[in-house]
């Protein structure tokens, strides 16, 4: 027997390990790269924001609407790089609240949980009354009586609702699956029909793409507020990181990936948009479906009811993806014990998180139905939920970037240019919040007031949490097991300060994890 041979038949012992992953029960391992791009693209949603949220900034301002978009698509391209700071040192299921329970501690990991919970909760709202608005469009060209009621939207929204249930309980593999197939489609339907559009547009004139004399600052900026909503879920794959393989590769590149990806498609809407309803003549803020119109302008009608299709199959691909990512948060925050424990429960079978799936989905259904049944129109129901997700997400974002060197320091792995850019990107994620709530509140929504009210809410329920048991800490990832370590040896370690990892940690964690 050779001395490999013996020490694999008896290898030493080696202590302090656990005899389970903190986040246990979920599909350990199943998933390849593929599927993590695959969340973070569905809950995107490019080809589906790509031709609303674009109409949105346009609201604000349509000459300013490709440099918002682009300002916008920069300052996320930077996030994504601080967030993959975290995803390179292990793997979670919180994403950007375990990061940040780890970076600033308990407080502020509470706040960025409870952010994200807003964001991915209101996004997924919004895709389903999207995916109602545009899958209504559909029927309506093959079915030109049908009712513009209420009703038909909340039964179109009830039957993606339905399917939505389906794809969440069978687990990851079926939803990143077809979340992927979906968006691929959406995404060449809607390339194919700008790259069309631009082809019919011909020369471009550059004026018509930059700011006008009227566009001042704030206008800029709060644009590329919303334009940032565009972008929200990019950093989804990271709720991913336990049922990935290799996630510490893995993760990093989805999220970087998309983050690439979305700019691109989104600034060749912005300027097919912009530069076609210049030529025509016409009010891109004015118009309620852009590539219709422009489709319908420049003779391609049939392209617009394809496109149609394609962008209702992206809202619901974006309802998956977020309810998905919405439901990994929650369970993380019950095995954290700052939620009640039975949002922590799995699937036996399917390894899902049939608990937190449980409470969120009934919430993501009944609120959007409940605004349809009230009588708010489908366009207005759709801007409250965008804006009081964006803003969710920008919140948790904002925080995960001051929590990135100060973790970073903690381990000893800061560098000057990581630092620079994750307080830059706070700042400026700050700030856009601040001119778009200006903007906003000056244009009688009362979407601000919502977000506002979530957030005095969510303070409310974390300082009651935290009289009621404090916590000692947060922030809980999937770490190296006994049974996956050659002679490794169960038993629990010592419990680490509020936020706190050590280097060694962080190593151990690669070292298993990747």
């Amino acid at each position: 027997m050779t001395a490999l041979e013996r020490a694999i038949r008896r290898p030493p012992l080696v202590r302090g390990f656990r005899a389970t992953s903190p986040l246990d029960g979920l599909d350990r391992r199943s998933v390849g790269f593929f599927d993590v791009f695959a969340q973070s693209v569905s809950a995107v949603a490019p080809a589906a924001a790509a031709t609303t949220v674009t109409l949105l900034v346009a609201g604000l301002s349509p000459t300013a609407t490709v440099t918002s978009l682009l300002l916008g698509g920069v300052l996320i391209i930077l996030v994504a790089r601080t967030i993959s700071q975290f995803a390179r040192r292990f793997a979670a299921a919180g994403a950007v609240y375990t990061y940040t329970a780890r970076g600033l501690g308990v407080r502020a990991g509470l706040a960025a949980g409870a952010s994200a919970i807003i964001g991915y909760g209101a996004i997924a709202m919004f895709a389903l009354l999207g995916g109602a608005f545009y899958s209504t469009l559909v029927l309506r060209s093959v079915w030109p009586s049908l009712p513009d009621t209420p009703l038909v939207a909340a039964g179109v929204l009830s039957a993606e609702a339905a399917l939505l249930v389906l794809v969440l309980v069978r687990g990851i593999r079926l939803s990143s699956r077809v979340a992927l197939v979906v968006e691929a489609a959406s995404v060449t339907l809607i390339v194919g029909l700008l790259v069309a559009l631009l082809a019919r547009i011909g020369p471009i004139d550059p004026a018509v793409l930059l700011p006008s004399a009227d566009d001042s600052p704030l206008t800029v900026a709060a644009g590329a507020l919303v334009a940032l909503t565009a972008y929200v879920g990019f950093e989804s794959a990271a709720t991913l990181g336990v049922e990935a393989r290799m996630p510490l590769r893995t993760v990093p590149r989805a999220i970087g990936w998309t983050a690439v990806v979305s700019a691109a498609l989104y600034l060749l809407a912005a300027v097919a948009q912009v530069s076609g309803f210049a030529a025509i003549g016409g009010d891109f803020a004015a118009s309620t479906s852009p590539v219709n119109d422009l489709a319908d302008a420049f003779g391609l009608g049939g392209w617009g009811v394809v496109a149609d299709l394609g962008i209702a199959a992206s809202f619901l691909a974006c309802a998956i993806g977020s309810t998905t990512a919405l439901s990994r948060v929650l369970f993380t925050m019950a095995r954290d014990g700052a939620l009640p424990a039975g949002l922590g429960r799995t699937h036996r079978r399917f390894g899902t998180p049939i608990g937190a799936i449980a409470c969120a989905v009934p919430v993501v259904i009944a609120a959007p139905l409940g605004l349809l049944l009230s009588g708010i129109a489908l366009p207005t129901a759709m801007h409250l939920t965008l804006v009081v997700g964006g803003f969710g997400y920008i919140v948790s974002y904002a925080l995960v970037c001051v929590a990135a060197p100060v973790f970073l320091r903690r381990i000893g792995e800061l560098t000057g240019r990581v630092a620079v850019v994750a307080i830059a990107c706070a700042v400026a994620l700050v700030g856009t919040i601040v001119a778009f709530a200006i903007i906003d509140v000056g244009s009688g929504s009362i979407a601000v007031w919502v977000a506002a009210a979530l957030a005095l809410t969510a303070a409310a329920a974390i300082a009651w949490r935290l009289r009621r048991a404090p916590l000692s800490a947060l922030g809980a990832y999937d770490e190296p097991v006994a049974g996956a370590v050659l002679g490794g040896a169960a038993e629990h370690p010592v419990d680490l300060a509020p936020g706190g990892t050590t280097p060694g940690e962080a190593e151990a964690s690669r070292d298993g994890a990747g």
